[in-house]
C-alpha cells in the first residue's frame, strides 16, 4: 500500500482549497462590484428570500487573512478527517457543518439581531472538532507558541472563545455564532454515528505499522507463545493495509462486523507494545 504523506491532499480537501481560492480571486478580480456579498453571502434577515446564501456564504471571504486562517485549518485538518471518514462521507459532513453555522445563526436571529456573515469556518470548524474527537492528544503546533497543544484542547479554546465573543455580542466582523453552529452540528452528526469510537490510524501513522506487527523472536528465533497470528505476519500486515484502503475509498462504515474485530485486536495490540 502507498505510504501517504501526512502532508500530502485528500481528493476533496484538494478541491475545496481550489473553489476556494478561486473564488477568493474571483471576488477581487473579476466580480468586485458589492453585489456579489449581497446576493452570496448569508443574511439571517434575508435568508427566506435567498434560500442558496445558507451554501454559497461558505466560499465567499472577507479577506486574505480570513482565506489563509480557513484554508490552513483545512490543509492540516481535513486530509486525515478525510482518509478516516471516506471522501463521500467527508464531503457530506463538510456541508453539513456548513450548513449548521448558517441554521444555528437564522435561529438566534430569531431573538437577537445578527449581522451577514460570509466564511467556511463553521463546515472548518466541524472538520477541526471530528479531529479533534478522532485524535485528541495529536500534537498541533499554534504560532507563536513553543509548544504544541493537544488538539482536543486546541478545539476547546476555539469553542470557548466563540462563545464568549458570542455571548458579549463582539462586532469584530468575526461570524462567531457560525462557529459555534458548525461545532454543534458536526457534533451531533458525529454523535449519532459515533464516528470517533471506530478504530483509527493517522496517515502518518501508518509506516510503523508492519514493524509493530512483526513477531517477537525468541532465543531460538522462533516467536513467542501467544504471538503467532492467524493470518501469518505478512497476511496480516496486508490485511490491515486492505482495510485501511477500504476505509480511505469508502468510509468506515464500509467495514464489516469481522472487518471492525480485526482492527479492533490489532489497535489492542499496538497499544500494549
Amino acid at each position: 500500500m502507498e505510504i501517504r504523506s501526512p502532508f500530502q491532499l485528500t481528493p476533496w480537501v484538494r478541491r475545496l482549497l481550489a473553489a476556494n481560492a478561486v473564488v477568493y480571486l474571483l471576488t477581487i478580480t473579476v466580480f468586485t462590484g458589492p453585489w456579489v456579498f449581497e446576493t452570496f453571502a448569508f443574511s439571517p434577515g434575508g435568508a427566506a428570500s435567498r434560500p442558496w446564501t445558507f451554501f454559497t456564504y461558505m466560499f465567499l471571504h472577507l479577506g486574505l487573512l480570513h482565506l489563509a486562517f480557513n484554508l490552513l485549518m483545512l490543509f492540516f485538518f481535513g486530509p486525515a478527517v478525510e482518509e478516516r471518514m471516506g471522501s463521500s462521507a467527508f464531503i457530506r459532513y463538510y456541508t453539513i457543518c456548513g450548513l449548521g453555522g448558517a441554521i444555528f445563526s437564522f435561529v438566534i436571529a430569531l431573538f437577537v439581531p445578527v449581522a451577514p456573515f460570509v466564511g467556511a469556518s463553521g463546515a472548518v470548524f466541524g472538520v477541526a472538532l471530528a479531529f479533534a474527537l478522532n485524535w485528541p492528544n495529536a500534537p498541533i503546533f499554534v504560532f507563536p507558541l513553543p509548544v504544541p497543544i493537544p488538539a482536543k484542547w486546541l478545539v476547546i479554546v476555539l469553542a470557548t472563545i466563540d462563545l464568549a465573543l458570542a455571548i458579549s455580542g463582539a462586532r469584530d466582523g468575526v461570524a462567531h455564532l457560525a462557529h459555534l453552529g458548525g461545532f454543534l452540528f458536526g457534533f451531533l452528526y458525529l454523535r449519532a454515528g459515533r464516528w470517533w469510537s471506530r478504530p483509527a490510524i493517522l496517515p502518518s501513522e501508518r509506516r510503523p505499522l508492519a514493524p509493530a506487527l512483526s513477531p517477537k523472536k525468541g532465543k531460538k528465533g522462533s516467536e513467542e507463545a501467544g504471538e503467532t497470528p492467524s493470518l501469518g505476519v505478512r497476511g496480516r500486515i496486508a490485511e490491515v493495509d486492505r482495510l485501511l484502503d477500504k476505509i480511505s475509498a469508502s468510509g468506515i462504515d464500509s467495514l464489516t462486523e469481522e472487518e471492525r474485530r480485526f482492527l479492533d485486536e490489532i489497535s489492542r495490540e499496538l497499544r500494549h507494545r
